[in-house]
């Protein structure tokens, strides 16, 4: 009779099978958008040439998938996140993935290229080629989706694993996420080379990206058995009980915690110095080993997720079973300054690849140490109930950094190689690769790891004084 009642009491994220399966669902769907949002970052060159996109310009189109988040897009999608739940909200930023992916594939084909709305376009603010501008707003709209669909799959984990592997499976969750970096940077100059255009592998991952949403809508159902099983239980989810529900003047109860903003702060500090620094990487590796191909550059540098990804599931075991998140953190940003630093100084002075790829693998190391432990640590800090609006501010917090130092980083890249005599020789040749000097802008991600490496020690502080937990495991025994 125990057995039996036992069965009936057990509910689907009890079950290994099924809560690992629901996890590697949703971590696709993020798999397949992370390929997308790097897919032009090693054909920087060749959209140069092609396109004629400027450093400027592929900064400016960088940042517009920042550009609607900061302007109050994630705060509303916390807001949908906590009153529509897990399952709403994922299709809707997979749909919006799509979207804006299929408009940017389109910006940069050739059915645009010379099309009439191309030059309609390229008849206001000359400065931006009608099809940069196109891209720009396909890759907002993408933003919005990626940014809301990030937040979604963390509380989703948080459901499915309360008590459970949470860490792990986070990590694990990352892990599959930045294969997608590694993967894309992999292939994306090889389709680029071999069908001679920009616009192959954005339309491959546009593919992708439709894929991803078929597998979020398989996990809805599964989310909807839990939450039906919940229900029996007599356990309350934000979904079936409307005194759970989220209120709009619970945000006051986040912007109010201080423990939110130094969390926020550190993850806008060290963050701005890692996915801005992927847009570039590339053509830094390129302009620091003695002009090496595209396909060699984007060869060393899809490296540097494979390390996060790696090391990864095995931080996130360690947090669930040791702790010491708040110490991983301030680790994590000194591995980042250190990184940025040769790449400034020691790369240029020796074109080392063995250096280039060793430094690229402990970044890597160092993204995996800050993420592992930074956002299984937020639900320790947050209500559960208003723990999608958090995450969705910070990530807000954060997209106000991704936005501005993409175009940051290329207009200081442009200006500070405005006298460079080797810049200045190849751009009057035509040639297609620029020798851009790219020590000030690896000296400004430095700068941003040292402020996140003083708030990293700031929280540990916090921590210890007000007990929030971050140096203890996950798992109770």
């Amino acid at each position: 009779m125990s057995e039996i009642i036992s069965n009936v009491q057990q509910k689907l994220n009890d079950k290994a099978w099924a809560r690992w399966t629901a996890l590697i669902l949703i971590a696709l769907m993020m798999f397949f958008g992370y390929m997308f949002v790097d897919v032009m970052s090693p054909l920087q060159a060749l959209v140069e040439s092609e396109k004629g996109w400027t450093p400027s310009v592929f900064g400016t189109y960088a940042s517009a998938e920042y550009i609607l988040n900061v302007c109050g897009f994630l705060i509303l999608a916390g807001i949908i996140l906590d009153k529509m739940g897990i399952r709403f909200t994922g299709v809707l930023s997979a749909s919006m993935m799509f979207i804006g992916a299929a408009i940017k594939f389109y910006a940069v084909s050739d059915w645009f290229a010379g099309s009439g709305f191309e030059t309609w376009l390229n008849s206001w603010w000359t400065a931006m080629p009608g099809s940069a501008k196109l891209a720009a707003l396909g890759f907002m709209i993408f933003g919005c989706g990626c940014e809301m669909a990030g937040t979604t799959v963390s509380k989703a984990i948080a459901k499915w694993f309360k008590g459970k592997e949470m860490a792990l499976a986070m990590g694990i969750e990352m892990a599959i996420a930045r294969v997608g970096v590694f993967a894309i940077f992999s292939i994306s100059p090889v389709i680029a080379s071999k069908l001679g255009s920009v616009s192959a592998p954005v339309g491959f991952c546009t593919v992708l990206l439709l894929i991803g949403l078929i597998n979020f809508i398989v996990f809805t159902f599964m989310d909807k058995k839990l939450d039906n099983q919940l229900t029996s239980a007599g356990e309350k989810t934000t979904e079936s009980d409307p005194e759970e529900e989220f209120k709009v003047k619970d945000l006051g109860k986040i912007f109010g915690s201080l423990n939110f903003w130094v969390v926020a702060l550190l993850c806008v500090l060290y963050y701005s110095a890692i996915f801005p620094f992927q847009r570039y990487g590339a053509n830094m590796l390129q302009c620091n080993l003695n002009g090496i191909t595209p396909e060699a550059a984007a060869n060393i540098f899809r490296w540097f997720p494979i390390g996060a990804a790696a090391i990864t599931p095995f931080l996130g075991s360690f947090l669930d079973h040791k702790g010491k998140g708040a110490t991983m953190l301030i680790w994590g940003a000194v591995l980042l300054i250190v990184c940025h630093l040769v790449f400034a100084f020691v790369l240029p002075a020796t074109h080392s690849k063995l250096i280039a790829y060793a430094t690229i693998v402990v970044l890597g190391i160092s993204f995996s140490l800050v993420p592992a432990a930074l956002w299984p640590s937020v639900p320790k800090i947050i209500d559960e109930k208003v723990l999608g609006s958090a995450y969705c501010l910070i990530f807000w917090v954060q997209n106000i950094g991704l936005c501005l130092v993409p175009a940051l980083i290329g207009s200081v890249l442009a200006s500070s190689n405005a006298n460079n005599p080797a810049v200045i020789a190849a751009k009057e040749a035509g040639a297609d690769f620029i020798p851009y000097n790219y020590t000030v802008p690896l000296i400004i991600f430095a700068c941003f790891g040292v402020a996140a490496f003083l708030i990293a020690l700031y929280l540990k502080a916090l921590d210890k004084k007000r007990h929030l937990g971050l140096e203890e495991p996950n798992i109770k025994k």
